[in-house]
């Protein structure tokens, strides 16, 4: 396999020390991913130093690490593990000549990035690079960085913030070709306190673009003019993708049969015709955005358009599972990754349109830093439930009090305080024929209830 980074090189960017002469073929700051042959970085820690996981790197097959104090085995010591991370981010920016696209937004960056990178790869095979996981910090947008390949022709690197600034920091290390923002939605309002805020601060990824670059921004938030604006500072060109005046819009969308939609794209240049195996409008939304993406790098669309009908689930965000009980199957959705007003309605709506099912049953988590707006927010899911006809609820933590109350009396609703509450209360009611969503914020832990429930079902008859 090439070498990703040379010892002299990693030494060279980062003003470190080479112990030796070594080769890596990957890069990782967590040891319980080091994979043979990658380097492994040891970042300082609140809890854990990385100083004490180097020698179960290398014991995994690591090639070498980035150290800041000596260690046994091939390493490049520097005085900050930190600034050497971003260091040979930048440094692998610097070299490469892929075309870069940046991804952000409130809601659907991830699931948008992962279309994406499956878009490009269909006709470009091997040679496209994207973020992993959720990698989209300021550890992990130079990690990303720091992993592409040298002979990438596509990257997609999912940027994302809590603060004002984040994003501006970061998309100077990306300084992507393509700045793409998928929606705005009242994500982090605790820290930025109003929807306008938000939009500024999504809008910051426009700052870093590279000259001749292009915005690509959805046509139907409220904050649409607002992000334009912005992006008129930075790009050469704005593509708007959506509804009603759209540069990219769908000119029909209908449910597929078996699931996802059918739809019929006016893009740039072309119509297109596509299904997307992905359920709900906002899927519809996310591809009307991968497909102005993929345009504008000038790649394929029609094998674009094919690869978003493999699109398998996400984990996290929209797995289905198919559970077999004793008396039938059992659909359950797993959104668990993470949740915010505008998603969780959305979800909401694809669990209503469930075709062949007995009962819809909804276990919903607490919405976090929605800050004084937490009450009204989880209050106001109350419609999206109703209207997507739930036979019963779960509801997880005090903050879910007020959609409890909102929705006193109108259906059966269950509110515990943990997860395991949530699983006892699930299991003890479920049965053949149940549609379940399971959905909230990550720091709730809701995929340990999609993987016990998924893994070994108990079912009421």
């Amino acid at each position: 396999m090439t070498a990703l980074w040379t010892s002299d090189e990693i030494a060279e960017v980062t003003g470190g020390t080479a112990s030796g002469s070594f080769e890596v073929t990957g890069v990782t700051f967590d040891s319980r991913e080091v994979e043979p042959g990658e380097l492994f970085i040891a970042m300082p820690g609140t809890v854990y130093d990385g100083h004490r996981f180097v020698e179960g790197a290398f014991a995994k097959g690591a090639a070498g690490a980035i150290v800041a104090q000596p260690v046994d085995g091939p390493h490049v010591l520097v005085d900050d593990a930190v600034a050497a991370l971003e260091a040979l981010g930048r440094a692998s920016r610097e070299r490469s000549r892929a075309r870069i696209i940046g991804v952000t937004g409130s809601v659907g960056k991830t699931s948008t990035k992962e279309a994406l990178a499956a878009a490009l790869e269909r006709s470009h095979p091997g040679k496209v690079h994207r973020s992993v996981k959720s990698y989209n910090n300021h550890t992990g947008v130079p990690l990303s960085l720091s992993r592409m390949p040298r002979d990438a022709e596509f990257a997609v690197l999912e940027m994302g913030m809590s603060n004002a600034g984040e994003i501006a920091a970061l998309t100077r290390q990306v300084r992507p070709h393509v700045a793409l923002v998928t929606a705005i939605a009242p994500a982090h309002i605790e820290s930025l306190g109003s929807i306008e805020a938000i939009a500024d601060a999504k809008g910051e990824i426009f700052e870093g673009l590279e000259r001749d670059g292009v915005a690509i921004i959805p046509n139907d938030t409220p904050q649409r003019d607002r992000l334009v604006k912005a992006a008129r500072r930075h790009a050469d060109r704005i593509i708007t993708f959506g509804t009603g005046d759209a540069d990219v819009f769908a000119i029909h969308a209908v449910t597929a049969e078996g699931g996802g939609s059918l739809i019929s794209a006016s893009l740039l240049e072309r119509e297109l015709t596509l299904t997307i195996s992905q359920r709900g409008e906002h899927w519809v939304s996310n591809a009307l955005a991968v497909l102005a993406a993929v345009e504008a790098v000038g790649a394929d669309v029609g094998l674009a358009g094919l690869a978003l009908a493999d699109l398998g689930g996400l984990k996290g965000r929209g797995e289905r599972h198919r559970i077999d009980a004793e008396d039938g199957e059992i659909l359950l959705v797993d959104e668990s990754y993470n949740a915010n007003p505008a998603s969780m309605a959305a979800t909401l709506k694809s669990l209503g349109e469930e075709r062949g099912v007995q009962r819809r049953i909804a276990v919903l988590g607490t919405m976090r830093e929605l800050g004084a707006h937490a009450d009204a927010l989880h209050a106001g899911l109350a419609p999206a439930v109703l209207s997507a006809k739930v036979d019963h609820l779960i509801l997880i933590g005090a903050e879910m009090a007020s959609l409890e109350a909102a929705l006193a009396g109108q259906l059966p609703v269950d509110r515990v305080s943990d997860v395991d509450q949530a699983t006892a209360a699930l299991q003890s009611i479920l049965r053949g024929g149940d549609a379940v969503l399971v959905k909230a914020s990550n720091a709730v832990g809701l995929a340990k209830l999609v993987e016990r429930v998924a893994g070994g079902v108990t079912c009421s008859t």
